[in-house]
């Protein structure tokens, strides 16, 4: 199969609009060719195109801001001597300067599946930007490696922030060229967009949604696996509890908590009693380990690790929103008083909890604090989003 950045480079028919036109990219270090060269490199050597300007998203064109609301500068690139514009520092939407540096703006930045993670946002502030100024935005696509399935509530009206670009669940289903199509729809935006799509990309072939000939790179310093990559929907909402989601560890988000307060295996016999159903798909396992940086640097803490991979993996089957809801609720029913909720400001939200800024709503906040709330209630409020989702986004899918 091909990514959208190889079919590009590959084609010259495919190219041949950017000829004569100042061209800039929006890359991470996962940017690379299917020989690992990075995109901004192999597109700089490629006949006929013009790069005047790069941009990076949140961690930086490099990647290498290890953790969230640490801010990027402008840079010029050494080699190529082109701006590098920072959309994760003064500002996290592209400026009428940073518009002017080019006339097509390709999108190249491998995604997560999961509406949070911030390169979601990125797009569409750089589709709204473009919107009625004749500029033009080409996402060179790339696998969703948490493939199809859709988990999670719809983003609430009034919700909307860095990490709640717009109504939809927790965990899409989409690959960020279809998800920008939604875009266009659901915003009405003015803009030259289109797509270059993958080559036989299978969501529902081995490795559900990741090639297995490709290999992974981090598109973010935490994002370090494959495995991290299906958990993510989940163990992300532990960025807003005091539990660790395994930061300053070599496993990051792969952990359902981590805490040296918190029995685990207890923890897990509650979640096995409570909601059986929603420990399929995986297997956990019950683990240590001692933050260097983060949430409880320097001890010792008892966690249980995710392992939605290999023989364990049921892909159809996994559900990670629900199973990190079911964790929390364990937590509160095992340890009633236990300070669950962070409270902090989150990706530059400062008037609400990070919980429900990252769930874009208190709902799954209140239905872990209810003593009488049951799976069937979360079911209930999750559900219909769900599948209303699955039926809009139908329309959209390109594979």
């Amino acid at each position: 199969m091909k990514f959208g950045i190889d079919r590009l480079l590959a084609d010259p028919a495919l190219r041949a609009p950017l000829e004569g036109r100042r061209v800039a990219l929006v890359a991470h270090p996962a940017s690379v060719t299917e020989g690992l060269v990075h995109s901004l490199d192999a597109l700089a050597a490629c006949p006929g195109i013009t790069m005047t300007a790069a941009f990076g998203p949140q961690h930086g064109l490099r990647g290498d801001k290890q953790d969230n609301m640490v801010e990027t500068e402008d840079f010029i690139d050494p080699a190529l001597g082109v701006p590098v514009f920072s959309l994760y520092g003064e500002v996290r939407r592209p400026t009428a300067r940073m518009m002017d540096s080019a006339d097509v703006f390709l999108f190249d930045l491998q995604d997560l599946g999961c509406r949070i993670y911030t390169f979601v946002t990125t797009l569409l502030y750089l589709l709204e930007a473009a919107s009625g100024t004749g500029k033009a935005v080409w996402v060179l696509d790339r696998p969703n490696p948490a493939g199809r399935p859709v988990e999670g509530t719809t983003l609430l009206p009034g919700w909307e922030s860095f990490v709640g670009a717009g109504p939809m669940p927790m965990r899409h289903g989409l690959t960020l060229g279809e998800i920008a199509r939604w875009f266009v729809d659901h915003f009405k935006l003015d803009v030259d967009y289109r797509v270059v799509a993958m080559e036989g990309w299978e969501p529902e072939g081995p490795g559900f949604g990741w090639p297995q000939d490709r290999i992974w790179i981090n598109p973010s310093p935490n994002a370090a696996s494959l495995n991290m990559a299906r958990a993510y929907a989940g163990t992300v909402m532990i960025e807003g509890a005091t539990l660790s989601e395994g930061r300053g560890s070599t496993r990051p988000l792969e952990v359902l908590f981590g805490a040296p307060d918190v029995d685990a295996k207890a923890v897990l016999a509650e979640m096995r009693a409570f909601a059986p159903e929603w420990l399929v798909g995986c297997k956990l396992r019950e683990c240590w380990f001692e933050p260097t940086f983060h949430k409880h640097a320097g001890k010792l803490c008892n966690a249980l690790m995710i392992h939605a991979e290999g023989a364990f993996y049921d892909h159809h089957a996994f559900r990670p929103w629900r199973l990190q809801a079911l964790a929390f609720k364990a937590v509160r029913r095992f340890y009633p008083d236990y300070p669950l909720w962070r409270d902090f400001p989150y990706e530059y939200v400062t008037d609400k909890l990070a919980i429900d800024v990252i769930n874009g709503g208190p709902g799954l906040r209140e239905w872990v604090d209810n003593p009488a709330s049951t799976p069937a209630d979360l079911d209930a409020l999750a559900g219909p989003d769900e599948a209303a989702w699955v039926k809009s986004r139908a329309r959209f899918l390109l594979y």
